[in-house]
């Protein structure tokens, strides 16, 4: 989808028609996606971005990124790919990774999500190591759009 040709008026017609404010918009983009034409990706990134939608690159650290790009992007999040966050118990060089993304993130004023927590000691390990925001089983199994918005109604989803 993101190299469609046409992405950016879909968009701006979705928006139109749903009537959501684009700042509420937020926008996941693996990886792979934006290094298969760099320069491509930053003219459509800039483009989202002028309109306010929040950006994300999914399962960071699992593609083939170059970080002289990470700057050329301009990205609000980063997610912490799930392969990452499931070996944190038992791997001390995953967790060098882990911190690395989550430094990388916050030192580029970007927030920094771990997906895939499933235990409380990952949950725990993630906060001490600065991760603010994850998303997981641990908090929610999948549920259709009515849940969510009852879920969202009632709480607050941070690692905090």
């Amino acid at each position: 989808q993101f190299s469609q040709p046409n992405l950016i008026e879909s968009i701006d017609q979705i928006l139109a028609e749903t009537q959501l404010p684009a700042h509420c918009l937020k926008l996941e983009i693996t990886e792979s996606a934006i290094m298969e034409n760099a320069d491509s990706a930053a003219k459509v990134l800039d483009q989202l971005q002028a309109r306010q939608i929040h950006l994300s690159i999914d399962d960071f650290g699992t593609g083939y990124s170059s970080l002289s790009y990470l700057n050329r992007f301009p990205v609000n999040t980063l997610k912490v790919d799930r392969s990452f966050v499931s070996r944190l118990d038992s791997d001390e060089p995953n967790i060098a990774i882990v911190q690395a993304i989550v430094t990388l993130a916050q030192n580029m004023g970007m927030d920094v999500v771990a997906e895939g927590i499933e235990t409380p000691e990952q949950q725990l390990q993630l906060k001490n190591l600065g991760c603010e925001y994850g998303q997981g089983y641990l908090f929610c199994r999948p549920v259709n759009a009515e849940s969510a918005s009852e879920i969202l109604a009632r709480e607050n989803h941070s690692l905090g």
